[in-house]
């Protein structure tokens, strides 16, 4: 007598892997720094176009700040470093900040 063998696959659980949470970057408004000075640093270490450079300013100057760049945290982080690096060799109060996007 052969027994019938039954064959029950395997559940296979994939693990979730979420997304990294997003930050963006932030340029902020100061009545020091000289507009062409905050062009260079955006064409420099966010690597935008001398036109983009100068409208994401622009944004900064009317509204207070202006969103430069989302990407994940360590590139934000390394971005604002860069920025603010170039800002203190300067000597311009000129500010980035990270922040979660909501």
């Amino acid at each position: 007598m052969a027994k019938d063998t039954v064959l029950t696959p395997k559940t296979v659980t994939k693990p979730k892997v979420e997304k990294p949470r997003l930050y963006k970057v932030l340029l902020h408004n100061d009545d020091y720094t000289p507009r062409e000075f905050v062009t260079i640093v955006l064409k420099v270490v966010f690597r935008m176009s001398e036109e983009t450079g100068y409208r994401v300013m622009m944004t900064a100057h009317k509204f207070g700040s202006a969103v430069v760049v989302v990407c994940t945290r360590e590139i934000a982080e390394t971005k604002v470093t860069e920025a603010m690096d170039l800002a203190k060799e300067a000597g311009m109060p000129l500010l980035f900040t990270a922040e979660p996007e909501e």
